[in-house]
Order: structure tokens, then C-alpha cells, then sequence
């Protein structure tokens, strides 16, 4: 087995709950079901709980993205109370119907011990691959718009990701596979900082990329990456 060096970790993304903000790391474990506390909650919508996609997300309700979740005890987030602070300020137990009100009628909350994940457990994409599209679309993207757990600088050839694929990646000591490409909807247009909408970012998308930004992945060994971590392609020798 070689490594090749293709990278560092330049950022780190939590979301205790999916579409709410992101918690920004330093350091993070990665389990066999992604990093350790990652939308462990999701809220579903009213009258589509058998659909295939029940989840009530920033395309339903934009304003979720200034919801905050933090846990009560940060040091264990598997075991730690999950609470929000909501647009007005109140901190509100994740469970609370109080903070399922904030969002609409008939609204209620799940938890799963593996993750609410649309499809693989781990996301990751490169400043390059944004630094590109913003060229495309000539604007400044921030890299919240696409809700990535892992930001890495890959400097090199745009979309360096790409090449990952099939492929496994040592990052700290934790190893992940690069599963597939980013199948990318609406939420991309939104700004996660205004919460505006430009739908020229997925039009863009799709017409330059087939609708796919980015990778997923899943876990090939658990293990701890953190911040200025190299990243490491591992090939056949």
C-alpha cells in the first residue's frame, strides 16, 4: 500500500441536526456512522412520514439554518442533552414541542443513533471545487452553502475530488472511502449567511457538472481527524 499527500483539513462541520447551523470543530471522532454526534436528530414533516423523503429541511423552511444546536455537555455528544437556541434567543431541549412550534404545525422530532443522512455518512468537498464554481457563477460562495463535514485544500487541478472516488483516504487516523459524487438540489442556492436565494448556483451545477459537487463517504476505519490534519490518498502499490 503508498499514500499520496493531496491535501490538509482546513475546516470541520457538525450538524447535531440536520438542516439546522453547523458547530464548527477543531477536532472531531469519527465513528462507523460518521463524526461522533452528526444529525442524530431530524424533524419530520406533517402528512409525508411515509415518503421517501420525510425530513423537514432548509428547502421547506430556510430559516432553520438560524437555528443553533449545541450539547448541554460538549465533551460527550453521544450522551449529552441536545438543545437549540432559536432565532429570539430561547435554549430549548431539542425535544421541547415548543421549539417543534417554531417550525410548523404538525411538526415532531426523531432521533437516530446512526445518523439522518441522505445517502452516506461522511461529505466532503475541496476549496478548489468552490473556488471554481464561484468563478462560474461569479460569485463568492461560502462553503456552508453546500453543508460539508469535511473542507479540504487540494491545490492542484479544479474538482480534485473527483479523482477520489472509489478510492480510500487517510485523514488523521481515521480512513474513509470515497463513495460517490454529491447529487446537489436547491438547498445550494441559498446563502447561508442572508438567506437569500440565487438559483443560478444549481443551474450552474447542473449544466457543468451533471448536478454533482463534491463526494460522500463512509467510514472504513473509525478514528480522530482534526484541523491541519494531512490528507492522504491510499493506493495499490
Amino acid at each position: 500500500m503508498t499514500t499520496r499527500n493531496v491535501g490538509r483539513v482546513v475546516s470541520l462541520w457538525r450538524y447535531p441536526v440536520k438542516s439546522m447551523a453547523a458547530q464548527s470543530l477543531d477536532t472531531v471522532d469519527v465513528s462507523w456512522h460518521g463524526l461522533v454526534g452528526d444529525r442524530r436528530w431530524a424533524f419530520i414533516r406533517d402528512g409525508v412520514v411515509r415518503s421517501g423523503f420525510p425530513w423537514l429541511t432548509i428547502r421547506e423552511k430556510p430559516e432553520m439554518r438560524n437555528f443553533v444546536p449545541f450539547f448541554a455537555d460538549p465533551t460527550q455528544p453521544n450522551k449529552s442533552v441536545t438543545m437549540v437556541r432559536t432565532p429570539t434567543g430561547e435554549e430549548l431541549d431539542v425535544v421541547d414541542q415548543a421549539l417543534a412550534a417554531h417550525l410548523g404545525g404538525g411538526v415532531r422530532v426523531i432521533k437516530q443513533d446512526m445518523g439522518v443522512f441522505d445517502t452516506f455518512p461522511l461529505s466532503l468537498i475541496s476549496t478548489q471545487t468552490i473556488a471554481t464554481l464561484g468563478g462560474l457563477t461569479s460569485l463568492d460562495l461560502h462553503p456552508q452553502r453546500f453543508r460539508p463535514n469535511l473542507l479540504i485544500d487540494a491545490p492542484g487541478e479544479a474538482f480534485p475530488e473527483d479523482a477520489w472516488v472509489g478510492a480510500v483516504l487517510k485523514i488523521g487516523s481515521m480512513r474513509m472511502r470515497v463513495d460517490k459524487p454529491d447529487g446537489r438540489c436547491v438547498m445550494v442556492n441559498l446563502d447561508p449567511i442572508s438567506s437569500e436565494s440565487n438559483p443560478s448556483v444549481l443551474k450552474t451545477i447542473a449544466r457543468e457538472r451533471e448536478s454533482r459537487l463534491g463526494v460522500y463517504g463512509s467510514t472504513v476505519e473509525p478514528g480522530v481527524v482534526s484541523v491541519g490534519d494531512a490528507v492522504f490518498l491510499e493506493s495499490k502499490a
